[in-house]
């Protein structure tokens, strides 16, 4: 068997959000994830977001937000759902489970809604619940064992096997022990600083204070502007959560900029940056990302999971690229 091709530690983050550009919108989002009552109980999951527009001359103006409030089992289902906007489908979510499964729901009963900070965010629920509990390895030596405890790991994978379900994981990889788990001795982290840039504070919606206990964050931050009928997208990504030393340590960062035919909304180039990445394998799916190139990405939600498939892809870079088809309703809302 031949083994996965390797390459160095992805270990630097971008730092700050770039300053915001005159004349883009910027859409930001954040889940956040508390267990008040210990790992491998049920906890809480907290999202924000944002679309900002920034004129060419003038103040900022928000022209959506969202939020929502869930509480997940250890399994990773819905047990409680409220969200601002509301819906009035969504308490159809309540029992549906993180993974393909919440996807396919989120269309069937909120479909209505793509596009909008929301939509984004419950989207966002099946990723940021998936790697929420690696937090807790920053606080606790016996993590794994009470996660496997609570039937928590096996949310993952193939009941805990990880082998091919993403380009870091491919059979004969670093990141694998023996029987297919997750080999977390040869797992890599960060310690990363904030995201929002002092010089540009109002560039991040407001998100709470993490500090003093195990807790995670999903972040996300797409800019769009308009540059001689193509449309320019810097998008950036973080997996992160507080340490006990009082700083933040990040197990996943991408950086990703694309630019977009406005006119049938084909994807006409794409740069991918592992910034942060927790084995030597993963940053083989930044390469393989620019099989998009080429696609409209209007339907990227489903048509990145067709194509990025497996050992081509990768579960947190698939979410980035996925994030892309809303640029053109975002787009829409640019100011000519």
């Amino acid at each position: 068997m031949n083994a996965p091709q390797q390459f160095p530690f992805a270990r630097q983050s971008a730092g700050p959000a770039p300053l915001r550009r005159p004349g883009s919108i910027r859409r930001t989002t954040s889940i956040d994830s508390d267990w008040p009552d210990g790992l491998g109980q049920p906890w809480r999951m907290t999202g924000r977001a944002r679309d900002l527009l920034t004129p060419a001359a003038g103040d900022a103006v928000a022209l959506a937000a969202a939020d929502f409030r869930i509480r997940t089992s250890p399994m990773r289902e819905i047990m409680e759902i409220a969200a601002t906007p509301d819906h009035p489908r969504l308490h159809e979510m309540v029992g549906v489970r993180a993974g393909g499964a919440s996807r396919h729901a989120l269309a069937a009963t909120l479909g209505d809604i793509r596009g909008t900070p929301i939509f984004q965010l419950l989207d966002d629920f099946a990723g940021a619940s998936l790697v929420a509990g690696w937090n807790w390895s920053r606080w606790t030596d016996d993590w794994q064992k009470r996660m496997a405890g609570n039937s928590q790991q096996s949310t993952a994978g193939k009941k805990g096997r990880m082998v091919n379900i993403c380009t870091g994981f491919t059979e004969g990889a670093s990141s694998l022990s023996d029987d297919g788990s997750v080999d977390h001795a040869n797992q890599s982290s960060t310690e990363v600083g904030p995201l929002v840039n002092p010089d540009d504070p109002v560039g991040w919606h407001e998100m709470a204070e993490q500090q003093g206990r195990p807790m995670a964050r999903r972040a996300r931050r797409i800019d769009i502007w308009r540059d001689e009928g193509v449309l320019k997208v810097d998008a950036g990504f973080q997996d992160s959560g507080p340490n006990p030393q009082g700083t933040r340590t990040a197990i996943h960062e991408y950086r990703v900029y694309a630019e977009i035919d406005e006119a049938d909304d084909t994807l006409l180039s794409l740069q991918v940056l592992p910034l942060i990445l927790p084995f030597r394998e993963c940053p083989g799916a930044s390469i393989k990302a620019s099989r998009m190139v080429g696609e409209p990405v209007h339907g990227f939600r489903q048509s990145v999971l067709d194509t990025l498939i497996g050992t081509v892809g990768c579960t947190h870079l698939n979410d980035v690229l996925r994030a892309f088809a809303d640029v053109p309703t975002l787009a829409r809302m640019l100011p000519k």
